[in-house]
């Protein structure tokens, strides 16, 4: 990954309860780790060990939070917090199971389905707000200087930065998979 050198790679946090099928809406839920993620985020820790990355990033969520605790005791470097890099507040359908939601309200789910500018979670924010959001916050961490640096955050967080490279923007949301503890050199 030659483009960590003067970057900011952004990773997603290892696996959670809630991602495993029946999948749920996680949003600001703080859900921890599982056994399998501690070991993903132990396995991130390992694939950027030799990367010079000279800062430490974190959704202050326990899921990114504890993600980040395990590289940076690898890697030797504190992990700072930022609540702008949390998931979407995913408001109402925050705890509940994808297939419910989908099953109660199959004309807002259609309308997640298709994400877009205009999509906002019941009680919760956009993913505009989102990507304006942690947008801001990777723009303040590229204004430290210290890079290369390597950001724990989440799925969402991660793909509303890459809708924002793509033509078609929030509408390509749902087109970009983001697996537990992958990287994406931002």
């Amino acid at each position: 990954m030659n483009e960590a050198r003067n970057g900011i790679l952004l990773a997603r946090h290892g696996e959670t309860n809630d991602n495993l099928p029946p999948l749920r809406f996680q949003g600001f839920r703080d859900t921890p780790l599982n056994g399998t993620g501690r070991g993903q985020a132990a396995e991130l820790a390992r694939r950027v060990a030799d990367m010079g990355i000279v800062s430490l990033w974190s959704s202050d969520l326990s899921r990114a939070s504890e993600t980040a605790e395990i590289v940076g005791a690898r890697i030797g470097l504190p992990v700072r917090l930022d609540e702008r890099l949390r998931e979407a507040n995913r408001g109402g359908w925050e705890g509940r199971l994808f297939e419910d939601v989908e099953h109660d309200e199959p004309e807002r789910y259609a309308q997640w389905m298709r994400a877009g500018e205009s999509f906002r979670f019941p009680g919760g924010e956009s993913l505009r707000d989102q990507a304006d959001r942690v947008q801001d916050a990777i723009e303040d961490i590229r204004r430290t200087g210290q890079l290369p640096a390597l950001v724990v955050c989440h799925g969402g967080s991660i793909r509303v930065m890459l809708c924002r490279r793509d033509p078609r923007g929030l509408d390509a949301f749902h087109d970009f998979k983001v697996p537990n503890t992958a990287v994406v050199p931002w």
